[in-house]
Parts: C-alpha cells; structure tokens; sequence
C-alpha cells in the first residue's frame, strides 16, 4: 500500500510539473513576417537578422514563424492562418493588399512593425497615399527627420503596466539605431498608448557630420501601441553599416541586446494573446 501512494505522489508531481510547463508555454500562435529586403543594406542587414531570431524564439516559446517576401500573400485566405503579422521592412502597395491587411486588423488580427514599415514621405519611392494605416492606425504621419549615424539612445518606459514593458527598468539603453521623428504629434492622439520614447539622458543624439541629424532636446516616442487595434510598432530595425568603405559589413546590430529582446519577445507573445 506504501508503494501505492508513493507512486500515486510521484505521479502527481509528474503531472504538476507538465501542466505547469505548458501553462509556461501558453498556448501555440502563429505568426508571419512580411518583408521586401531590396532598398537598404541597413534595413536588409536588420531583415536577415530579424528572421534568424524570430524563428530561434519560436522554438523557445511555443510558436510558430513563418516569413516571406511575397507580398501577394497579403490576402484573407493567407492571413487567416495566422494569428500574428509582422511588417520588418516595408508595407503593402497594391490597394488590393491594402484592404485585405485593414479587413485582418479589423477582425481582430495582431501586428508588429518595425522601423521602415512606417516610414513615408511625398514625394518618394514611399509616398503618404494611405491615410487609415499612416495616420489612424499608426498615427504618426509621414516621416519628418532621422539621427545620423545610427547609435544607442537611452529609452524611457511611459507605460510600465503594459504586458509588453514588465521586465523592464524604467530606463534601458537599446540598440544602435537611426531614430525616427514624425509629423503628427502621438501625444495629442486620444488612440495612442505611447510606451516608449528617448530619455533626455540621450542628447546630443547622433553624430552627424551634418548638424539637424544630431537632436539636441525634444521629445521623440519610439515604441507605442493603438487602443482600437491589436498592434505594436517599434522604432527598430536599421543596422549600422560600412558604406564609407564600400564593404557593407554589419557595424552594428538590432538583437542580441537582453532588455530590448526581452521587451520584444513580450511584445509579440502579448500579441499572441499569451
């Protein structure tokens, strides 16, 4: 009878570590990067990299990765067997692709961007002609100015109760980056959940050599979410490269940073409604 109970104790414990561990894991999502990877060697750089480490992740945090640069997949059928998207370097051009990406953030589909994904700017190959994700569900505008060259920059977390933020300090140095400015102020936007922008602690931001690429005060948000949709965009995503000497090499890179991995590991499993 002893020999029963202790096997029905072990037993027990068996089935309590293994229900605990998938509740660790949550529930599987799946999720799909779209990406061009053409136009910059810093974004191309950041695209590359960026596909390693989601797919790292995925097997770590039980989900799954997928990417593509075939943006005709931006369709209901094709979208509908995910659960995440996520934009790394571009958007989508054709008004077909555009209504199919509005219609999935409509009906409750997740987003995170990155970086390029929000830029826009008339006239240029990435002109402001789409008015809902610009200026409703990114909110930000067009592109206004940039630092230069791409360094670190302190951030400071806005929102610290957002799933996204809670392993963070209130303060965090990020990765090399060339940071974004906007034409549309976040802040006066009633929709927007700013989480994080650039720490004064920063400036002067940038090196130059040319003077209004180096910020001197000012405030800039970087990392901010939309209440009416299920998104997240993120100002990074531009490596640093050696363009001066023709080499293309890497002189910098997005991840491997812990605290900024881990709020962007945070971000996409919030996504995924973990």
């Amino acid at each position: 009878m002893k020999r029963i109970w202790q096997g029905i104790l072990i037993a027990s414990c068996c089935l309590f570590v293994i229900t605990a561990n998938a509740q660790k894991k949550g529930k599987p999502f799946k999720v799909i990067g779209f990406y061009t990877a053409l136009h910059d060697q810093a974004h191309i750089s950041f695209v590359h990299e960026a596909n390693r480490w989601f797919a790292a992740k995925a097997k770590e945090n039980n989900f799954s990765y997928d990417s593509t640069n075939d943006w005709s997949n931006m369709n209901p059928a094709f979208l509908s067997k995910y659960q995440v998207v996520i934009f790394l370097d571009t958007r989508p051009d054709t008004p077909a692709q555009r209504e199919a990406f509005q219609q999935y953030m409509e009906n409750g589909g997740a987003w995170m961007g990155f970086h390029f994904s929000a830029f826009a700017l008339t006239p240029s190959d990435f002109p402001q002609n789409w008015d809902w994700y610009h200026n409703e569900f990114l909110g930000s505008g067009s592109y206004g100015s940039n630092t230069w060259r791409p360094t670190s920059a302190v951030l400071r977390v806005e929102h610290p109760e957002h799933p996204a933020m809670k392993h963070l300090n209130s303060t965090f140095k990020a990765s090399p980056n060339e940071w974004y400015r906007w034409s549309n102020d976040l802040k006066a936007n009633k929709d927007i959940t700013i989480l994080l922008s650039i720490d004064s602690t920063s400036f002067p931001l940038g090196t130059g050599p040319k003077q209004h690429e180096i910020w001197h005060s000012g405030y800039y948000p970087v990392v901010w979410t939309n209440r009416k949709y299920r998104m997240i965009y993120m100002n990074m995503g531009h490596n640093d490269i050696d363009y001066e000497h023709h080499t293309n090499k890497d002189l910098s890179l997005t991840f491997g940073n812990k605290e900024q991995d881990q709020f962007t590991l945070d971000a996409l499993l919030w996504l995924g409604k973990r």
